[in-house]
């Protein structure tokens, strides 16, 4: 994708950096929003409200999220920004690494947890009122097979389908519009990673959720992300902005119209 560092000019130097520090951060988001998406929260608690005890689909309940879902948007913000300079090649480079990557540090996890423990480690969290680490590791890093099998192929196929929408967008938009394209084609892609991920870890699962089940959390879970998408909106711009002074207008113009045209 860049040249060689000893070829490159200055500009491809700092677009290549540009490139490598969107990429670093990318990843990093999507293994940390894998890794904490084990622990569920309550939104209503932890902002001092009121249980919202919404019915859908013949289910009830307050508004319970993964910790995941506080990192997945801004995953979806970065693929907009890489799309915006990069193109479909930048995104479908990054998003296959982040999938190889997050799998790669499961199967360290799971050869983690089968190394037997130090009889005094397994009782060391007990003033902190964990009486066996070794289960609460397990517990934590050892998700289901299902769970991270979803967890990919949401994953993936919604960063598949966020950048094609995102430039069939701008094909017709040209430059004009960056939240139509941005917010345009996140909220697709989460609609698609809300729903997939559930029926394939907790439907097709050994858990076996009910349809009315699976519909309610995923619609809750999308709103959640809907409502973050429309929020974030204006970090795109702000972004762009400072990437642009960063980068200089021609160059950006130029990574732009390369994105565009690929």
């Amino acid at each position: 994708m860049f040249p060689s560092a000893r070829s490159a000019s200055p500009d491809d130097r700092r677009a290549g950096l540009l490139f490598l520090v969107l990429s670093g951060f990318f990843v990093a988001n999507a293994l940390i929003a894998e890794f904490v998406g084990v622990k569920i929260f309550a939104l209503e608690d932890t902002l001092g409200l009121a249980p919202l005890d919404w019915n859908l689909f013949g289910q009830s309940g307050s508004l319970n999220f993964t910790a995941g879902v506080l990192l997945w948007p801004i995953v979806f913000v970065m693929t907009d920004i890489i799309n915006e300079y990069f193109g479909r090649r930048g995104v479908r480079l990054i998003s296959w690494l982040a999938v190889v990557l997050i799998v790669y540090a499961f199967a360290f996890a799971y050869a983690a947890i089968h190394l037997a423990p130090a009889g005094w480690w397994v009782g060391a969290g007990r003033n902190q009122g964990v009486d066996d680490l070794q289960a609460a590791f397990a517990a934590i890093f050892g998700q289901g097979l299902w769970t991270i099998g979803g967890s990919v192929t949401a994953f993936l196929v919604g960063q598949l389908i966020d950048v094609s929408i995102f430039h069939a967008i701008r094909k017709r938009t040209g430059d004009r519009h960056i939240w139509l394209r941005a917010t345009g084609s996140t909220l697709v892609s989460q609609f698609i990673d809300s729903f997939v991920v559930l029926y394939i870890a907790f439907v097709l699962g050994p858990q076996q959720w009910p349809i009315g089940l699976f519909l309610a959390v995923g619609t809750v879970n999308y709103v959640y992300k809907f409502v973050a998408a429309i929020a974030l909106t204006p970090l795109i711009y702000a972004a762009r902005r400072g990437l642009d002074g960063w980068l200089g207008r021609d160059l950006s113009e130029r990574l732009k119209r390369q994105a565009a045209e690929e």
